[in-house]
């Protein structure tokens, strides 16, 4: 800023004030847009519990991801013909979800037993990730086989903390503050970025497709320091046991008498595994939106409107539902995270059947937007149950092992979404069959847990 202040300083009186006064309200307003951002990530004591700097540590991962989204999906998806461009993402599914779908139920378990090196398991991801980056700017030119084992490292990279922060909440609350609006918080964190970076991939792309890597390089870097950074407790696990996903409280211990045997691990309760099946169904059929949309409206754009125009146009309606989805979550907080979920499902299933029914613009951004509100409202009351039903002890290994189980999900409603015909109606009516199969299966126990009922202080959405 002394260097800029000292250029424009240096003409005739008159340029002189000029640049002097500009340069100086760059710097406020500089300063102010800093000031304002640190005091909405410390607000509600999260500056003094730590969960200040892993607001911000989201925000550096999420525009970082953008940045790499950007970058694979122009040379996927955008830089090919119709035909070719479906190949190569197939392609790309094969490689590195498949891959995944194998390694996920690994994921959570392995960085269970990372309870003492949580923060160097984030720092990893992102040096991981940035290094990959600089590699894939290499080779994203001619979108070659080699793009797709190092697209799927910054894949598994990514899940890999998304885990850990999941895991790492729970530690670093602020007295008076619910768990899950803390992680409203921090998604809210994580969405804001998101629609900052993505402009600017946008304009690094425009210089060169491999710009956009260099910027996550530097960004991913930033965000390894910045992991470091977090407060030594996100390291501490006393107290700590490990949770499985059964409908079962608590399993039976092992016998005593035998050596080397271990206690049997504790269950989340039904009404937390209830939830995670409708979370499941809600996040495969955003998977397969994703995937499915993509390559439909490219190859039939709707409303009259250009491919990219019509595709933009459900690309915003989902994003803006997920956002205006975290932010009903206050407005919910005295409501039931088991009646949120089933309200979810139904609304979804409703907008899905529409969106077949009606095939057209309107009928699947809506379908697209209320998926977005579903998703982000049924994560929320899931994470409330957690917080209800879940004994502390054994908090921080569900929330490893229920994200990784929602991951999983969306990667077969995205294998789904690429091998399924391109027909509109068609398509639309699968997505009802994936919102219908999750609430069948998970209704009745969501509705029974509701009957149940818990304490409602402590499971409220928000």
């Amino acid at each position: 800023m002394a260097v800029v202040a000292r250029t424009v300083t240096a003409g005739s009186g008159p340029v002189r004030r000029a640049g002097r006064a500009l340069a100086n309200g760059v710097g406020r307003s500089g300063g102010a847009v800093r000031r304002r951002i640190r005091r909405s990530t410390h607000a509600g004591g999260a500056g003094e519990s730590g969960l200040a700097k892993l607001i911000e540590l989201h925000a550096v991962n999420s525009a970082g991801d953008m940045l790499i989204t950007i970058a694979l999906a122009s040379s996927v998806f955008f830089s090919a013909p119709t035909g070719q461009a479906r190949g190569r993402v197939a392609l790309y599914l094969l490689v590195t979800m498949a891959p995944f779908a194998l390694l996920a139920p690994v994921i959570g378990p392995l960085l269970d037993r990372l309870q003492h090196g949580r923060r160097a398991a984030m720092a990893m991801s992102m040096l991981a990730r940035g290094v990959l980056a600089w590699t894939m700017a290499g080779v994203i030119s001619s979108a070659g086989l080699g793009l797709y084992p190092m697209a799927l490292g910054v894949l598994v990279s990514s899940k890999a903390y998304g885990v850990v922060r999941s895991a790492v909440v729970p530690r670093l609350l602020p007295d008076r503050t619910t768990l899950v609006k803390a992680n409203s918080r921090v998604t809210l964190a994580g969405l804001l970025a998101t629609s900052i970076a993505a402009p600017i991939g946008a304009g690094l792309h425009a210089i060169g497709p491999q710009w956009p890597l260099y910027g996550a390089f530097v960004i991913f870097v930033c965000g390894a320091l910045l992991s470091m950074s977090l407060d030594a407790k996100v390291d501490s696990s006393r107290g700590e046991r490990k949770a499985r996903l059964s409908a079962d409280e608590e399993a039976p211990a092992e016998p005593s008498g035998i050596p080397g045997k271990k206690p049997s691990l504790l269950g989340v309760g039904s009404s937390v595994l209830h939830a995670l099946q409708g979370n499941a169904g809600l996040r495969s059929l955003s998977g397969f939106l994703t995937m499915f949309l993509a390559f439909m409206l490219r190859e039939h754009p709707l409303g009259g409107l250009t491919a990219a125009t019509s595709l933009g146009a459900v690309v915003v309606a989902a994003g803006a539902g997920n956002a205006l989805g975290t932010a009903l979550g206050a407005w919910l907080k005295a409501r039931g995270p088991e009646i949120i979920i089933a309200s979810a499902l139904i609304l979804s299933l409703a907008a899905a059947v529409a969106a077949a029914t009606w095939y057209g613009l309107v009928t699947v951004a809506a379908a697209a937007a209320v998926a977005g509100i579903s998703q982000a409202l049924a994560k929320l009351s899931l994470d409330a149950l957690i917080q209800r039903d879940v004994p502390e002890t054994v908090r921080t290994s569900a929330f490893a092992r229920s994200e990784t189980a929602l991951q999983l999900a969306w990667v077969v409603g995205g294998g789904l979404g690429i091998v399924l015909p391109l027909n509109g109606p068609l398509g639309m009516s699968v997505a009802a069959c994936l919102v219908l199969t999750a609430f069948l299966v998970s209704i009745r126990g969501l509705f029974g847990a509701a009957r149940r009922g818990g304490n409602a202080a402590s499971a409220r959405v928000a």
